[in-house]
């Protein structure tokens, strides 16, 4: 299945240790068009890492869905892709060049490719080769210490690209450092594919602002939607509250998705969903935080969180 863009496309974006299976099926419910994969070695992929493969895992729910893989060799991404194509359900092989973490940039993986645009075109042609899936995106950054975003987006437009992703700093800026939506608008005016905006879209106002400001083809989201999955659907409808008895019904089955998908570390792992969840406006929200970190039984932690979301909000979720 091909993304859709004859109208404004709203993506969740990887984000390590968070977008997996479980968060990505309740975030679908909730009206998003596009999930993609925690990024993944290809390196771990070709090698048959046990874990990674359980990472590319769907929900019967992701339609499109998207796998994301950061890598630079050129042999190593073909066999990387091959074991993806043999995946069913998979529409979209994004390349991550914009994962700014050392470890990744040090071996000229994520953000890195940035600093060697040949290298980066090749390993974009080679999935585009290679795979057998609908479409081949890339997800971006403006650059590497300082901005050619045009040249970047070019290369990856040139080499096969269907639509790309672009996340509005630069390496050197990480997470910190001011939007340049600027950038992103002057990319779409200059590109003949789709292009997606990301980067500090955290309300659905911003949203709009965003869509109406670069003239982007669509917006991804994924800070944002960390306890806060409703967002989507906020974007969507317009609907501004969100309901005390909404929000417990999601904690649980996300809860319950995460015990399905992990087993019983699946309590402990959601852990850091609760500490944002409960962010919200409640009662006793840091009293909370500190009782479940020292809950592993499934049980018990299942009714405590039951408990706690069954209080109505102190303010209204905005």
């Amino acid at each position: 299945m091909r993304l859709d863009f004859s109208k404004t496309v709203y993506a969740l974006a990887p984000l390590a240790g968070f977008t997996d299976l479980p968060f990505r099926s309740v975030v679908k419910k909730f009206g998003v068009d596009l999930t993609v994969s925690e990024m993944i070695s290809s390196n771990a992929l070709a090698y048959h890492s046990k874990k990674t493969h359980k990472m590319l895992e769907r929900s019967a729910l992701e339609n499109p869905y998207s796998i994301q893989i950061a890598g630079s060799n050129l042999d190593v991404i073909r066999k990387a892709v091959e074991i993806i194509n043999d995946k069913e359900g998979v529409d979209i092989i994004d390349l991550n060049c914009g994962c700014p973490a050392p470890k990744v940039v040090n071996n000229l993986q994520g953000s890195s490719l940035l600093t060697d645009l040949p290298q980066m075109g090749r390993v974009i042609e080679m999935i585009k080769r290679t795979s057998n899936k609908a479409q081949t995106s890339v997800k971006i950054r403006l650059g590497f210490d300082t901005k050619n975003h045009l040249e970047i987006a070019k290369v990856c437009q040139e080499s096969g690209a269907d639509f790309i992703s672009v996340h509005g700093r630069t390496r050197a800026g990480r997470y910190k450092a001011p939007v340049d939506y600027d950038a992103i608008a002057e990319i779409k005016a200059s590109l003949t594919i789709p292009v997606i905006a990301n980067g500090d879209i955290d309300s659905p106002a911003k949203a709009q602002w965003v869509v109406e400001h670069t003239k982007a083809d669509g917006v991804m989201i994924g800070r944002a939607a960390v306890g806060n999955p409703w967002i989507f659907h906020q974007i969507k409808t317009g609907e501004s509250v969100v309901s005390s008895r909404l929000i417990q019904e999601v904690v649980l089955e996300h809860f319950d998705q995460m015990i399905a998908h992990y087993g019983v570390y699946g309590a402990v792992m959601f852990r850091k969903h609760l500490h944002t969840y409960s962010k919200a406006g409640y009662e006793g929200a840091s009293a909370f935080r500190n009782h479940v970190n020292t809950i592993e039984d499934v049980t018990q932690m299942r009714e405590v969180v039951a408990a706690f979301f069954a209080q109505s909000l102190l303010l209204p979720t905005h």
